[in-house]
């Protein structure tokens, strides 16, 4: 009889290319079934507490509060390649007047909000679904709005006006990518069940990588309206060879981020980093 595995990850294209093999069957998977659970970042950070999934994906910042729980794979990563979360605006404003602003966030343990408050430490979030933090800026609730996802391309069909790319300024600040989220795993599964179940993540984004038309059809059924173009562009950003291994640099730039994260306060406590 199959154990039973369950795989945590948001619902949008990035993440659907990623699992794209594990979902459709296009992999053996041995002794394990996989069954899937889509939920937004901020959800599955928060269900990660009580160790719900056996896999799911996370909030580099989150990490730093479940390390005890689970363990970050080394692959399935989504680094900003010198891009990343974006904060907009219904006006055009300068990054450099946000302090003391009114800003529309998806989560307070997402990577984006703690990539924003190491830009400006001082501002007043206010957690909006992600979804619907450009509605907000547009009605006029906040003053920005910071965007993840298929977000940080359609903006501009908004009317609405970017302020700032964290993914730049991190790489102007560091010259490393911004790390976004990752897969992580249970560590009471023990290292052999973890490294079985590791590898077969592993295989699943790299048949996506080598099936990128079938891959991309399958993961553009969850793009949120955006167009094939778009869609490419979307998780050729977030899904790459990166995502198969964070290399030394990956993994450099995340302990960096968490550290200093707690340097900045917004942590409250420091963690080393391992991968598995």
């Amino acid at each position: 009889m199959k154990k039973t595995i369950h795989v945590a990850h948001s619902p949008d294209s990035d993440d659907a290319f990623m699992f794209y093999a594990l979902a459709n069957g296009k992999i053996s998977t041995g002794d394990y079934e996989f069954v899937h659970h889509l939920d937004d970042i901020e959800s599955l950070n928060r269900a990660a507490e009580t160790g719900r999934y056996e896999v799911t994906a996370l909030s580099i910042h989150a990490y730093a509060y479940l390390a005890d729980r689970y363990a970050l794979l080394n692959s399935g990563a989504s680094m900003g390649e010198d891009y990343g979360p974006i904060v907009v605006a219904a006006q055009p404003l300068e990054a450099s007047t946000l302090r003391g602003r009114r800003i529309a966030v998806p989560g307070l343990k997402t990577s984006a909000y703690l990539a924003l408050r190491l830009f400006e430490g001082h501002f007043h979030p206010e957690v909006v679904p992600f979804d619907q933090i450009m509605g907000a800026v547009e009605a006029g609730a906040v003053e920005a709005g910071l965007l993840i996802h298929e977000g940080q391309l359609s903006y501009e069909d908004h009317g609405l006006h970017r302020v700032l790319d964290l993914g730049e300024w991190w790489m102007r600040e560091t010259g490393l990518p911004l790390p976004l989220g990752g897969n992580a795993i249970r560590r009471d599964l023990g290292a052999a069940q973890m490294r079985k179940i590791s590898d077969l993540i592993r295989r699943s984004i790299q048949y996506a990588l080598e099936h990128r038309d079938e891959a991309l059809a399958y993961a553009l059924t969850f793009g949120r309206g955006l167009g094939r173009d778009r869609g490419d562009r979307f998780v050729g950003m977030y899904v790459n060879a990166r995502t198969l291994d964070y290399g030394d640099e990956g993994r450099r730039a995340v302990q960096l981020f968490l550290d200093r994260g707690f340097e900045s306060g917004v942590l409250d406590r420091r963690i080393l980093v391992d991968f598995f």
